[in-house]
């Protein structure tokens, strides 16, 4: 018998339902009302549930945004139940017809980040709910895709989250050169199936387990404090820069907040001025306190 397994992510408001087995090809599906879901049973059945805002359903996952209404503490084992039993009685997921593979247009644009170095492809589509940091590619088991892209000779590193993807590149190209033929990759890629990011194979990193909701509760309450500002002021921000920031750590004694930079915002020449003008004057201000200092280890 089907069982699923429950893991949180990076939104607390979105939980995924993994499966021990693939369920798509290559494909991800999103569905944001049940109008959507004449291609998806399982997802149908979810939207009567009153507190299912957005469906999303990629490899080998479900996963549920939930309005506000409800905590996930309360109903995700219930939600789990219906996954299991809408399966084990052979219920279709998504849609034979659906589910096979084929070629799926998608929207791809670029966009200047204040990096110059590096430059931001955005799709239509949810690419993935875990970011993903390329730094050569060797780090590149969990993204066919990034792997692919490290076989341009001028492609530095590769960053992937949500429904966009920053790249950056060694001096020796130029952008007005190449940002086509990355954008014509890219979408072709997408297009026919391939996969993107593969979330089960993302290595559970320290940094990746300093996004988890018992590694918060465990932080003192001033730490606590700047990671809710970051999450809600800063990285939207650096988000739409292509880039992204994490907190790493904070000093009570010296004042001192360590920040990982991450994507365009890695080696961005305008980081320090963003850090120390930006950051930093809104945690002192938020918090009271004119001794903070903001520190990027990476930067």
């Amino acid at each position: 018998m089907l069982k699923i397994s429950i893991k949180n992510t990076n939104n607390p408001s979105i939980l995924k339902f993994e499966l021990e087995n693939q369920i798509t090809r290559g494909q991800n599906f999103e569905y944001k009302n049940i109008d959507e879901t004449k291609n998806s049973p399982l997802a149908m059945q979810l939207f009567y549930l009153p507190f299912v805002k957005t469906v999303y359903i990629s490899g080998n996952f479900i996963a549920i945004e939930k309005f506000s209404i409800v905590e996930w503490p309360d109903v995700q084992d219930e939600v789990a139940q219906q996954i299991e039993e809408f399966i084990n009685n052979g219920g279709e997921i998504i849609k034979a017809e659906e589910n096979s593979t084929k070629k799926t247009p998608v929207t791809i644009y670029a966009e200047t980040t204040p990096n110059p170095a590096v430059q931001k492809f955005v799709c239509n589509k949810l690419l993935t709910k875990t970011l993903l940091e390329c730094k050569n590619i060797d780090d590149t088991l969990a993204s066919p895709l990034a792997k692919e892209l490290f076989k341009f000779s001028y492609v530095k590193e590769v960053f992937i989250d949500e429904n966009y993807i920053s790249v950056s590149k060694y001096e020796i190209a130029d952008w007005n050169e190449i940002t086509m033929e990355l954008r014509s990759f890219i979408k072709e890629y997408i297009e026919n199936g391939n996969i993107v990011v593969d979330e089960s194979l993302i290595k559970k990193t320290e940094t990746h387990t300093k996004q988890q909701e018992d590694y918060f509760d465990k932080l003192d309450v001033t730490s606590q404090q700047i990671i809710n500002i970051l999450e809600e002021y800063i990285k939207p921000a650096v988000q739409g820069d292509g880039g992204n920031i994490m907190f790493e750590s904070y000093d009570d004694n010296s004042k001192r907040v360590k920040v990982i930079l991450q994507g365009a915002c890695s080696g961005c020449p305008s980081s320090t001025f963003t850090l120390k003008n930006g950051i930093e004057n809104m945690l002192r201000q938020m918090l009271n306190d004119n001794e903070i200092i903001v520190e990027a280890i990476n930067a």
